[in-house]
């Protein structure tokens, strides 16, 4: 797994998008993303943890490379 770049929470739903999810709603700082029957929930921080980043791609089912491709 190649390192994953340090982004903030709107590339990263942006990034995400990209990659065919939807906006599905937003509760306080925190976006929910779907796309099918997957989903994820991005925190809005400036500058997520790899370990959150991490967290995030797993609930997706993404893999860093098809995210990194799509920043």
């Amino acid at each position: 797994m190649p390192k994953l770049p340090p982004v903030s929470g709107a590339e990263a739903i942006r990034a995400l998008q990209r990659l065919g999810f939807e906006r599905t709603r937003q509760s306080g700082s925190h976006v929910v993303m779907r796309l099918g029957g997957k989903g994820c929930v991005v925190p809005l921080h400036a500058e997520l943890k790899v370990g959150t980043l991490a967290g995030v791609l797993r609930q997706a089912e993404v893999s860093a490379e098809d995210f990194a491709a799509n920043l």
